[in-house]
């Protein structure tokens, strides 16, 4: 894998903000999904099908060996990236309003930032960066605090600490990649976590799951499947093989816009005094955390590191 950019670029950005609608979504599917499906049921279809998808491509580029020959650690990812998070999503979005999870999982580069300097990746404390990712998880704070998305008195809180576990994961996840993975084709990555996660899954979801489906909980169990997990995890690695495990999970912070975005058109909800004036600030803090302040990007010069090897 090519080293990551110091600074993003056009693809890098195309990436990111491909990454923003593709994980924007989810919060509206799976808030969907769990109307008629157990979260267990969700995580269990989204990933099987994810994996079907994504297996005739894999086979055709013989992804699937060097996976095996790292099982480890691809599981690990799989646990990590998928088993928990798709879970505790599931459970947390019968509580909690999207939006607010979204604000939540917003938290990740925060997460990921300690995470690189725990190991030693003295980069994220300079002023710009540090700047820009309190000015971006301002906006997204703005824009989430409005009527109707606050958890009303203590019954969210178990919610809430289940979101929070979901981006120190998510956050974790990328160095997983970027350090351990590094050499397996992302293909042969993602098909076997996705298929080990949704078999481990299956029974528990046939087990729990009480009711006939809807067919609108079913349609967006499918598109969970199709563009939140198959398309999208393809897009995820390779965002991180463009910019590093520190960089790429910043699109979380726009994560929320789509979220609430997807609300207006969706559900006919009104735009907010608190979107219009977060949305400016979190697309400034994205780019100032991303960049530095930079427009011009280079590529690492070959004794620098995105971050330190642990």
């Amino acid at each position: 894998m090519a080293a990551p950019l110091t600074r993003f670029d056009a693809r890098a950005w195309i990436l990111f903000g491909a990454m923003a609608l593709l994980w924007g979504l989810p919060y509206l599917f799976i808030k969907q999904a769990v109307d008629s499906y157990s979260p267990a049921a969700v995580v269990s279809g989204r990933t099987l099908v994810g994996a079907l998808l994504l297996l005739p491509f894999a086979l055709r580029a013989r992804a699937l060996g060097p996976a095996f020959a790292k099982i480890g650690w691809v599981l690990a990812f799989g646990a990590i990236e998928m088993a928990g998070p798709f879970l505790l999503l599931g459970h947390a979005e019968q509580t909690l309003p999207s939006g607010l999870t979204g604000l939540l999982v917003a938290t990740v580069p925060l997460f990921a930032a300690m995470i690189a300097l725990a190991g030693g990746d003295r980069s994220v404390l300079r002023p710009s960066r540090a700047i820009g990712l309190v000015v971006g998880f301002a906006g997204v704070a703005v824009i989430v605090s409005g009527p109707g998305l606050a958890v009303s008195g203590g019954a969210g809180l178990i919610a809430l600490g289940e979101v929070l576990l979901v981006a120190v994961c998510y956050a974790t996840a990328p160095f997983l990649i970027a350090r351990k993975l590094v050499d397996v084709p992302s293909l042969g990555t993602i098909t076997l976590s996705l298929a080990a996660v949704g078999i481990f899954y299956l029974p528990i979801a046939l087990l729990t799951q009480h009711q006939v489906p809807t067919l609108q909980s079913t349609v967006s169990l499918l598109s969970l499947a199709v563009l939140c997990t198959a398309v999208a995890f393809m897009v995820f690695f390779a965002l991180i093989a463009r910019v590093g495990p520190v960089r790429a999970p910043l699109f979380t912070y726009v994560n929320p816009i789509v979220a609430i975005l997807l609300g207006v058109i969706v559900l006919g909800e009104q735009i907010t005094v608190g979107l219009l004036i977060g949305f400016p600030l979190v697309i400034f803090g994205c780019w100032l955390a991303a960049t530095g302040g930079m427009l011009r990007s280079r590529r690492n010069a070959p004794d620098e590191r995105p971050f330190a090897s642990g």
